[in-house]
């Protein structure tokens, strides 16, 4: 079971990547914006709590 889980894990985008990707979403609307953020990741998670 944890082998199975672990390889979906390095598969697919990280937790940091889809959290900053829905809240850009949710801020601009916008899929460029959301791909730019997306790359960014936890920077921008943490940009977001302490900024706005």
């Amino acid at each position: 079971m944890s082998r199975s889980v672990n390889t979906a894990a390095k598969a697919g985008i990280g937790f940091g990547t889809c959290l900053a990707m829905v809240i850009s979403w949710s801020l601009h609307q916008s899929v460029i914006w959301a791909i730019i953020h997306g790359i960014l990741g936890w920077l921008y998670v943490i940009y977001y709590v302490i900024f706005i």
